[in-house]
């Protein structure tokens, strides 16, 4: 049959089982977009190409499958490189398709042209130009298959105009079955090593990563961390992998991970890093982390390994078969003693409800995300931005289910949240989806308000809005004298704003407000935006200072006044 490249770029989604894209049109996509009106693709017209990258990528997090964007070329390519970024820091599968200029002109600083390919070549695993339409499905199918094997990460397919305007013939052939992932054997002698540092291991802890979610290990680590009485702890993207009810569940670790989970760490003697990978703010001073401790790896990547933590084990390939090659020799373990000790480490820190929490007549961001956690059940899929809010989250929002927090740790990306929960919701339609977000980060992509309206899509929005950006003021209070520069920040009537939209939307100044406010959102129809007045110079607790031993925290001076620790609930 005669196809267009432009049809050709729809029959190969279609063929990759894809039902949704986000993106803006424009001059050199403009075959696409005349072409998707014969297939069955819903798009989503975004309002700033940016946001089409994280509703992508939000989309693959929250499905486990591709997100796809779509933009056309000079500018509307490079609104999406932050995006693109973004998913290649945090192993997130997505596919960017752009337009370009026509063949002939190329080189010649035609309208809009940019060499798009050449920007994301450090951030992408593979991308391409197209300059005819028969090579768009093989360029495509693999822009997929690069996206899906090994350690995932974005992809971009540049196609020219004049290639989605020729016709060429297509016999359209079916999709070969994806191939079994080939199972890693790991040396015996690796396994042999690992299991003897497991089994004569007193102080052991479990370093768990996003590598866990992403290859489907869940089971597997509850299964070993209850074989071993082994404590986890969460890095911020591993948050999920382990029911945070789990008793076996520490809590995140890290720049603002729960005191207790950084000081077990520095006295631990293994380490067991599951499918993370050591980041700075994870370990604080490399020179100065879990001292005592052996250190086992097991990671997809091996240029992840000995990077920046020198380990005693690597075992390098899919997590999930690892553990599966671990699992059968693993002995019961007790660990009863370290245990205790652990929970001697909460001492008065550890709170019994933190409804309980004095708020003086002021509303604390700790209030707000409690609330919703205690609301939903820790069940709801939550997208952050980035900063203090994310860290408030990440410390009260307790996870019960893996694939529920979407949020930017590698990149930090500000103005991620609302976008990616877009996504996510377009991905998992009878998931409660809520976008945790502050007053800084929620302005840069607020314009998907539009978007929220036209697709007709239910998200929550929680903004936590201090007038501040926040975990810069932070900062600035401890390192820079409370010199407060450029951090105040003004927001504009948020329920006004919503109401522009024709959505809903609540201001809420205290905390006997924030439950009736959170069940309204909850019952509403469409997009609900809730503004959360919070206190304004409230600060994230504990911080390990960069450049600090993991275990040389600053702890809050006013325990009376906010406590520091999510831990909960019992």
């Amino acid at each position: 049959m005669i196809r267009t490249g432009a049809q050709l770029i729809w029959e190969s989604l279609v063929r990759h089982q894809v039902s949704t894209v986000f993106g803006y049109p424009g001059g050199a996509i403009l075959p696409a977009y005349d072409a998707i009106l014969e297939y069955p693709i819903h798009h989503v017209l975004v309002r700033h190409e940016q946001s089409a990258a994280h509703m992508a990528d939000g989309y693959a997090r929250a499905s486990g499958k591709v997100g796809v964007a779509i933009a056309t070329s000079g500018p509307g390519a490079t609104n999406l490189v932050t995006g693109i970024a973004t998913a290649m820091m945090d192993s997130s599968p997505i596919v960017c398709i752009t337009g370009q200029v026509s063949s002939h002109v190329l080189g010649s600083d035609a309208f809009q042209e940019i060499d798009i390919v050449g920007i994301t070549i450090p951030v992408t695993k593979y991308n391409c130009l197209v300059r005819r339409a028969e090579d768009i499905v093989p360029a495509i199918d693999e822009a997929f298959r690069v996206a899906t094997s090994g350690r995932l990460g974005p992809v971009l397919v540049d196609i020219t105009k004049d290639a989605q305007q020729a016709s060429v013939e297509w016999n359209a052939q079916p999709l070969g079955e994806a191939e079994d992932r080939p199972a890693h054997r790991h040396a015996v002698d690796d396994l042999d090593r690992a299991l003897a540092l497991i089994a004569g291991a007193k102080r052991p802890v479990i370093l768990a990563g996003r590598g866990i979610i992403l290859s489907g290990a869940c089971e597997q680590l509850r299964e070993f961390a209850e074989r071993t009485q082994t404590p986890v702890a969460m890095t911020l993207l591993g948050i999920g992998s382990l029911p945070a009810s789990h008793a076996l569940n520490l809590g995140m670790m890290g720049m603002h991970g729960e005191a207790w989970v950084n000081h077990a760490i520095q006295q631990s003697d293994l380490l067991l890093a599951f499918g993370m990978r050591f980041d700075d703010r994870v370990t604080g001073k490399p020179s100065t982390y879990a001292p005592l401790a052996r250190k086992i790896h097991a990671d997809l990547d091996p240029s992840e390994v000995n990077k920046i933590i020198a380990v005693d084990v690597a075992l390098v390939g899919d997590l999930a078969d690892t553990l599966d090659q671990l699992l059968p020799h693993v002995p019961r373990l007790e660990h009863d003693e370290w245990l205790a000790h652990i929970a001697g480490l909460k001492g008065d820190v550890a709170v019994k409800d933190i409804q309980q929490m004095p708020d003086e007549g002021r509303l604390f961001a700790a209030h707000v995300i409690h609330d919703i956690w205690r609301m939903t059940e820790g069940r709801a899929v939550v997208a952050t931005d980035v900063g203090q809010h994310q860290m408030w989250e990440a410390q009260y929002y307790h996870h019960e289910l893996p694939r529920s927090l979407i949020t930017s740790g590698g990149l930090g990306t500000m103005g991620f949240g609302f976008p990616a929960a877009l996504g996510a919701k377009l991905a998992r339609p009878d998931a409660e989806v809520w976008a945790i977000v502050g007053d800084g980060g929620f302005q840069m992509t607020q314009a998907e308000l539009a978007t929220a309206a036209q697709e007709r899509v239910k998200v929550n929005i929680a903004v936590i809005n201090n007038g501040y950006l926040g975990m810069v003021r932070q900062w600035q209070e401890f390192f820079y004298g409370r010199r407060y520069s450029s951090t105040p920040i003004s927001s504009p009537d948020l329920p006004a704003l919503a109401a522009a939209h024709g959505l809903r939307s609540v201001r809420i100044d205290t905390r006997d407000q924030v439950e009736s406010a959170i069940r309204f959102a909850r019952q509403a129809d469409g997009t609900v935006l809730l503004d959360f007045r919070v206190e304004q110079e409230d600060s994230v607790f504990p911080m390990v200072p960069a450049g600090a031993a993991l275990d040389a925290m600053i702890r809050r001076v006013e325990p009376s006044r906010l406590v520091e620790t999510s831990a909960d609930p019992g």
